[in-house]
């Protein structure tokens, strides 16, 4: 997995997290990237705003002294995924191509479950939809999938919903996040 180099603020917790027992203040962030849970050391007297993007790569950081390490999703707060929904819609939008190499490409898990599957709301049936559509012709659009196939429902929600769960819950198999 290739390094962060920037890192999206979720929360800032000037006096710590008492409940960690850690009292100084941390940065709750996601990778911009790979969409990495991170708790973030900051540098002295330097204030966060939500949605705020940090530098966090090997060079000299201006906001952040060290990265503490990843953030277990227990641990998130309440004001961290109330942002995270709008920071997974902006991932989808600037990640589009990578997400539908993903819809394009993706082969079945096992005899029994494909990979499309697993998104809220997608069975068999709109597995199977999407699988013979991509045969005759790959998509080029998440908006083409709901144009081709009338009766899916959006296919992008869907795919905010299931990076949502990644982030917030532990998941057999994680088709977005790392």
């Amino acid at each position: 997995m290739e390094k962060e180099e920037y890192a999206i603020v979720l929360d800032f917790l000037p006096y710590g997290y008492p409940l960690e027992k850690i009292h100084f203040p941390i940065v709750q962030a996601i990778g911009k990237k790979n969409l990495v849970l991170l708790h973030l050391v900051p540098r002295k007297n330097v204030h966060f705003e939500p949605k705020e993007i940090v530098y966090i790569g090997e060079e000299k950081r201006d906001k952040i002294h060290f990265i503490k390490g990843r953030l277990h999703r227990e641990k998130l707060t309440e004001n961290a995924k109330l942002l995270l929904p709008e920071i997974i819609q902006n991932y989808i939008k600037e990640n589009e191509k990578e997400i539908l190499d993903f819809i394009n490409k993706s082969e079945a898990i096992n005899k029994r479950l494909h990979p499309l599957e697993l998104l809220p709301g997608f069975g068999n049936k709109h597995c199977q939809d999407i699988l013979k559509e991509r045969e005759i012709k790959p998509f080029e659009s998440l908006d083409e999938i709901n144009k081709r196939i009338p009766h899916i429902q959006d296919l992008r929600n869907a795919i905010e919903k299931r990076i949502f769960q990644e982030l917030t819950h532990m998941e057999r198999y994680n088709l977005f996040t790392k």
